[in-house]
């Protein structure tokens, strides 16, 4: 059997048989394992709803629809780039030009909304901050200066206080 220590010693595998994080247990009989899943579960949380659309209405599904680009496409090509060897240099190119058009796709939204959603900043800003963020953090060799309106977000969403304090926990700023 595969096994992947926790900090505890425990096997990772028989905590969470997919492997992977990120992982959160509720409690003895439930936890969730997928990104959207526990961020979704998280907003739903806040009796104030200020991170999720109410449960039912159009922009609530605008809200699954951006959690499931962002996981599917940004988090799931930018992934690739963190198994050495695994791309050939077709496949590395193919990557970059896959991951612009997706940039792109995020970019023209922007061009008219402060967030993802529109004016309000939800956990959709969160997850898509999180991902993209990787590219500086990890000195990927992805040029995003063409991207006036996302990188016009991205600093908009680093500048919210509490993702500057989830940063500085986090080590990422000084």
């Amino acid at each position: 059997m595969q096994t992947h220590r926790t900090e505890s010693g425990e096997n990772y595998y028989e905590i969470n048989a997919k492997g992977y994080v990120p992982f959160l247990t509720i409690d003895s009989d439930t936890s969730l394992s997928e990104g959207a899943a526990i961020l979704q579960y998280l907003a739903d949380q806040d009796p104030n709803g200020a991170m999720s659309p109410r449960e039912g209405s159009p922009e609530r599904y605008q809200l699954q629809q951006w959690l499931t680009f962002v996981g599917t496409e940004p988090q799931r090509i930018l992934g690739s780039f963190f198994i050495e060897g695994h791309l050939t240099d077709a496949g590395l190119e193919f990557a970059k030009t896959r991951l612009h058009q997706r940039l792109a796709i995020m970019d023209d939204r922007l061009a008219n909304n402060e967030y993802l959603l529109g004016a309000n900043y939800t956990i959709v800003d969160a997850y898509a901050f999180t991902i993209l963020n990787w590219i500086p953090a990890f000195k990927l060799d992805i040029d995003m200066s063409d991207y006036r309106n996302l990188g016009q977000y991205l600093n908009r969403v680093q500048q919210r206080e509490a993702v500057q304090t989830a940063m500085r926990e986090e080590g990422l700023l000084g």
